[in-house]
């Protein structure tokens, strides 16, 4: 089967192995050497009478820079992206700073806030029905609010 295929096909196919092998095993690694493998199935596409050991260096510096590319420019991207994540889980924690309306009076430090399509417990100084509140702070389940400025 693989003596009738062209050189750049079995890169190609050596690519799908590696990056079908990151989705069993994730962690970035196998996604960029298979993004190199198939880089250089496309240059052996292009270049059809290049030899096999050529394709090898071709492979081991498209590997090579496909990793660099990942570590230098990507990496510290999503680096900064999960530093906000570490509130992913947290839904509390990402309404701080944000403004509600009250669908309950807060009487005696007590009431209620629509929060999307749902309603959370505030605490915080009375306020009457319809006020906007800012949360400042999570208390568990509670949000601990002020009145909007």
């Amino acid at each position: 089967m693989f003596a009738t295929l062209a050189t750049h096909h079995l890169w190609w196919l050596l690519a799908l192995l590696l990056i079908g092998l990151e989705v069993a095993l994730p962690g970035y690694f196998l996604l960029w050497i298979g993004i190199g493998a198939a880089a250089t199935g496309v240059l052996a596409w292009l270049l059809p009478g290049l030899s096999l050991l050529a394709q090898a260096i071709a492979f081991a510096v498209m590997a090579f820079l496909a990793c660099a590319v990942y570590a230098w420019m990507l990496r510290p991207k999503l680096r900064r992206t999960e530093s906000t994540g570490e509130r992913l889980n947290r839904r509390g924690a990402q309404m701080v700073g944000r403004r509600y309306v009250l669908v309950e009076p807060i009487v005696n430090g007590r009431g209620k806030a629509r929060v999307g399509d749902g309603e959370w417990l505030v605490a915080g100084p009375d306020l009457p029905l319809g006020a906007t509140v800012e949360v400042v702070k999570v208390d568990g389940n509670t949000l601990q609010v002020r009145p909007a400025a």
